[in-house]
């Protein structure tokens, strides 16, 4: 089935369909109508039941634009899980940053807060929304969070499906995607302790988009664990430093 576009007038009055799915455009989204065309075509080749890996590796490797806005169409519902598996997958490799990668954690504070409020969509000021996310991020991190999705989903299946129907559910794990992202943006720099709250982050996320209870309690024991491992740290170094001075 091809996609239908029709409408009077400028460009503005201008519907795109989809299987009957009407598809948004514009510039807060980056995405033209000849772009949302185009994405109706990347989402005919989807499968139903095609690995949450796969979908991402063809929506990298289409002519669908990169960007936070666009993801709402490209990821439907899941499209916030989708996103913070993303933008945490930096933080949480195990390198020192720095301290670059807090417009990550500060964005995904942003998103979640946004579950918490029960947001379906994501919701993003304008010059976020359409901001590609860069060659490093479809070049590098993605590439590399396809393939340990992967090796999640070989062992990853539905488990307690239903609890990620529930609002309240999906509020709550919006606090502890806040909390988590919130623990990795105040780890100090070059101290590798971002890592394990980030890699928390990661698995929560994903568990919404594999709908695997298991994959949330070990996102939620492996990022309080490294909250745990933070405060531990921080504690010991302020009793050293208080005893220097």
């Amino acid at each position: 089935m091809f996609p239908q576009a029709y409408g009077k007038g400028d460009e503005s009055s201008l519907k795109v369909y989809c299987h009957g799915r009407r598809l948004r455009f514009g510039p807060i989204l980056g995405l033209s109508p000849r772009r949302a065309v185009g994405r109706c075509a990347w989402m005919d080749g989807v499968k139903p039941d095609e690995p949450f890996s796969d979908k991402l590796a063809r929506w990298l490797d289409s002519d669908a634009p990169k960007t936070l806005g666009a993801m709402n169409d490209v990821f439907a519902g899941k499209s916030f899980a989708v996103a913070i598996v993303m933008l945490m997958a930096v933080p949480a490799l195990p390198l020192p940053t720095g301290g670059v990668t807090h417009v990550f954690e500060a964005i995904t504070v942003i998103l979640a807060a946004q579950m918490i409020l029960g947001r379906r969509t994501i919701w993003l000021p304008a010059r976020l929304a359409r901001r590609d996310l860069g060659v490093t991020m479809t070049g590098k991190a993605i590439p590399f969070v396809v393939r340990r999705v992967r090796q999640v989903e070989r062992l990853s299946h539905p488990r307690g499906a239903a609890l990620y129907a529930h609002r309240l559910s999906l509020r709550i794990v919006g606090l502890l995607l806040m909390t988590l992202a919130i623990s990795a943006a105040v780890a100090p720099p070059f101290s590798g302790l971002d890592t394990l709250p980030a890699l928390g982050a990661v698995g929560i996320a994903l568990s919404i988009v594999l709908e695997d209870v298991v994959v949330l309690v070990a996102g939620i024991v492996v990022g309080t664990g490294g909250v745990v491992l933070m405060v531990t740290v921080g504690a010991a170094l302020y009793r050293v430093l208080k005893s220097l001075f």
